[in-house]
Order: structure tokens, then C-alpha cells, then sequence
């Protein structure tokens, strides 16, 4: 017994690395807007670095994405040619609020999301949509400091109204925050956030998450009373963390960073904040800024399925068994060199059995259906003089990670509801803003300095995940 028969094959994208047409249709500027590529792009991201505004000395790959907001109608078609059922995509906050605090939405925002979905439609696929994948009005940033302010709940909640009612009947699975996790690791990107010099960071931090837990909780709420068929969903980047050794050390601080990325769903699936949690906070003296009603909303509201990206696993090392040149290595979640596993172009950990590995994990402590919407490789794709790509190597990857989540679901009883690989087409790196790092089973002209024609060319592995979705991924060869 192999998936079932309804389960939803696909890609995924988000708006700020897809979409483009950042100043078109009457959209405000968003944080991930002035994200460079190069190396400014770290300490912006991570919030270090202020930087609101565009210049003239940095390139801005968001800008212009790939173009989906002009392609989208080609995008589609060749989607649909493969065959798939769902497409997971993101609205970008500022085209429906461009500043984020209007008392009313861009209708120009709103209509060119419905005539995409009705495209999806056309073809008989779902769209599945993250209400916010790194992605927020800059004004809500230069106005409010971002999550850190409650402010941004109310707003957020005007969002959600808006989209619920607009595209009731069009759209029924919801994510709420993409990769919520990633907060702790690059804040500006992940919800808004700067630091200035002696501020206290995770205290910053984790009220913004607190903020980001209510807001999810609450947009959860609105959907059930809106339409009890939609499926709001909470987002993981997951990638189980293995002891380094057997060394009871390594073990612990390997409980300890899973904790460290399970928290969230902790709370978004469970409804409470976890008991390790509260003493870690009680600790460090980290005040969440619960108000009335807070503890109500969350354990009232959790979500209705979990949903995940799995690029790779990671490892743990107590600081007692780190070598003092020691870093970590991987993608914005960082872990150590795993010595039994093979690195992609850009250091990442290929481990399908950790997929499957991670998959047991998170469904053995939340018992709720999953969705893997990201995995993928990010590899220097070579074409010829045609603009084929012959990425053996990708085909190579997927299939090993799609037999693995085969393998979660028929051995292990996972209940899985569907698969989006990440980048059906290829876009623009979150973590480094390359475009050099492809992902897709569409090859686009354009380098990581913005030249190219756009022009979109299918790879082998485009006919290659055509045959895994008609099969419903019995065919993987």
C-alpha cells in the first residue's frame, strides 16, 4: 500500500523569490525587497545590518524574481503538464496592504492572486498558499519594529480576514508562517527584525515569536469560522539533529537544538507553551508577553495539519567537543559535518534517511497529518546549446527522498497528505540570493547578477517527476 490515492504531488515557490514586479499593481516595499545578493545579504538578514531602503551599490534579486507575475500563465501550463495537483505559493503582504496598516486592501493585489488561482483551477490544481514566507511590509518595520510589536497581530489579523473571504472557494489549504523557526537564526527576513547596539536579542526575539504563535492561532480561528473546510497548517523547517557521538554530552545538546526547532509546533499544534521551554525562559530571564486571552486562543485554536521543509539533517556537539576553528555548516539552521553523508555544491547534508527519520519524529509527537512542502537540491545546473539540463543528479536526489517518505508511509504508518518539491522552477536563493543555485525542473535564463532572457526550458527531470506524479510515485526510475 503505497500513497494515497488523492495525494497531492506538486512545487513550491514564495512571492519574494518567484513573484517580481515589486513597484507594479500599487505593492508597498517588503523587507525581503532590499535583501541583496552578496555578502551584505547575512547581516541583513540576520538583523545586524540596518538597511531599509534600495541603493545603488547592491543588487536586489526580489526586484524582479523570475517574473511569475507576469509569467504566471506559462508558469502554470507547464505545471499542469507535469501533472500537478497542488501548487504551493505565497502572497506577498505588501501587494494586498502596501504599507501593511491601510484600513483597506489593494484591489490590484487582490485580483491578480484570485486570476491566478482560477488559472490553477483551470488545470485542476489546488493552490496551497503561505499566508507569510519571509515576507512583510517595510513600513510595518520602520513604523512598528516589526513582530516584536503587538501592534502586528491586529494587522495580521486583517490580512487573514481578507484573504479568507476573498478566496473562499478557491483556496482551502493555508499555511500561516513559512519556516516560523527561522526567527532565531535570521530575524530581519523571518519577522522584521533590527537589533540596536545593547538591545537584548532573544528577548526581541521571542516576543515576536509569541506575537507570530497568537497571530497563527488567531488566523486559525478566523478560517474554521469563515469555512470549516479550509486546512490551516503550521510550517517547520525541520532536519533532525543527531548526537555527534555516543557521548552522553553530544546526546543532551542534541535533545536540545530538536527541542530548539520543534518548539514552535509545540505550541502551534499542542496549543501551550512546552514545560522546557517555560524553565529556559525562566532561566534566562526571557519575559513572554502574554496578555488576556493568549493561553485561551492557542490551546483553543491549534492547527489542522503540520507541514515541513527537509533539506538535510544536522548534527549536535556539546561545546565541550567543539574544536575552537569548529563552525557550523548547512543551510540558515545550522549544524557540524556529518562524516557518514555526502555534501551538495553547497555543503548541505544529502541524508534520505534522515527524511524519513524526521518524518517519524514529528509525526510520533504531534499524531496530526503532514505535508512535506519543501525538498529539494540546490545544484549548479550546466546547459547545452539547446538550454537542456541533464540533472541526473537531482533525479538522483528526489528519487531517494521520495522512496524514503514511501518508506515513512507504507513501513512506518506516517499519515502523509502530499509533496511539494522546492523550486519546481528555478528562483532566487532565500539564503544567499543566487540564482546560480537551482532548484527546478524548469531551467530560467538568468545569472546571479540579474542578466538573462528568462526564457523557461525544461530539464530531464521535468519528464522525470511527470512519470513519479501519474504513477503516484510507484515509477521512480
Amino acid at each position: 500500500m503505497g500513497f494515497r490515492e488523492n495525494f497531492l504531488w506538486g512545487g513550491a515557490t514564495a512571492a519574494n523569490q518567484y513573484e517580481g514586479g515589486f513597484d507594479e499593481g500599487g505593492r508597498g516595499l517588503a523587507n525581503v525587497d532590499v535583501m541583496p545578493h552578496g555578502a551584505d545579504r547575512q547581516p541583513i538578514g540576520t538583523g545586524q545590518m540596518i538597511h531599509l531602503e534600495h541603493d545603488a551599490d547592491h543588487y536586489y534579486p526580489a526586484k524582479l524574481g523570475v517574473d511569475f507575475y507576469h509569467r504566471y500563465k506559462e508558469d502554470i501550463a507547464l505545471y499542469a503538464e507535469m501533472g500537478f495537483k497542488v501548487f504551493r505559493m505565497s502572497i506577498a503582504w505588501s501587494r494586498i496592504f502596501p504599507n501593511g496598516d491601510e484600513a483597506e486592501p489593494n484591489e490590484e493585489g487582490l485580483k491578480f492572486y484570485e486570476d491566478v488561482f482560477k488559472e490553477l483551477k483551470k488545470y485542476g490544481i489546488e493552490p496551497m498558499v503561505t499566508i507569510t514566507h519571509f515576507d512583510m511590509p517595510i513600513h510595518l518595520i520602520k513604523e512598528y519594529g516589526g513582530w516584536k510589536n503587538r501592534k502586528l497581530v491586529d494587522f495580521y489579523e486583517k490580512l487573514v480576514t481578507v484573504l479568507f473571504t476573498r478566496y473562499k472557494g478557491l483556496v482551502k489549504y493555508w499555511i500561516t508562517f513559512n519556516e516560523i523557526n527561522v526567527i532565531l537564526h535570521w530575524p530581519f527576513m523571518g519577522a522584521g527584525l533590527n537589533f540596536e547596539a545593547g538591545e537584548d536579542e532573544k528577548q526581541a526575539k521571542y516576543a515576536a515569536i509569541h506575537h507570530e504563535l497568537v497571530a497563527s492561532a488567531l488566523a486559525t480561528k478566523i478560517a474554521h469560522e469563515i469555512d470549516p473546510e479550509f486546512m490551516v497548517g503550521s510550517m517547520l523547517a525541520a532536519g533532525i539533529f543527531y548526537p555527534a557521538s555516543p557521548d552522553p554530552k553530544d546526546v543532551h545538546q542534541a535533545l536540545i537544538d530538536n527541542r530548539e526547532n520543534f518548539f514552535f509546533v509545540d505550541v502551534q499544534a499542542r496549543g501551550e507553551y512546552p514545560a522546557y521551554a517555560l524553565k529556559e525562559f525562566e532561566r534566562e530571564g526571557i519575559e513572554i508577553p502574554f496578555e488576556e486571552g493568549d493561553k485561551e486562543l492557542l490551546k483553543e485554536h491549534p492547527v489542522d495539519y503540520i507541514t515541513f521543509s527537509y533539506y538535510q539533517s544536522n548534527m549536535s556537539k556539546h561545546p565541550d567537543n567543539r574544536g575552537d576553528s569548529e563552525v557550523g555548516s548547512g543551510n540558515i539552521v545550522l549544524g557540524y559535518d556529518n562524516p557518514y553523508l555526502e555534501v551538495s555544491d553547497w555543503g548541505w547534508a544529502i541524508d534520505p534517511l534522515g527524511f524519513r527519520i524526521t518524518m517519524n519524529e514529528i509525526y510520533d509527537r504531534y499524531q496530526k497529518p503532514l505535508f512535506v512542502v519543501e525538498n529539494g537540491l540546490g545544484a549548479v545546473d550546466e546547459p547545452d546549446e539547446n538550454g537542456y539540463v541533464a540533472d541526473d543528479y537531482r533525479i538522483n536526489y528526489l528519487r531517494d527522498h521520495i522512496q524514503a517518505m514511501k518508506d515513512a508511509v507504507e513501513l512506518d504508518g506516517v499519515d502523509m497528505l502530499g509533496y511539494t518539491t522546492w523550486g519546481p522552477i528555478d528562483l532566487v536563493s532565500a539564503s544567499t540570493g543566487e540564482m546560480s543555485k537551482r532548484y527546478g525542473f524548469v531551467y530560467v535564463d538568468r545569472d546571479d547578477a540579474g542578466e538573462g532572457t528568462l526564457n523557461r526550458t525544461k530539464k530531464k527531470s521535468f519528464d522525470w517527476y511527470k512519470k513519479v506524479i501519474e504513477s503516484n510515485g510507484e515509477d521512480l526510475e
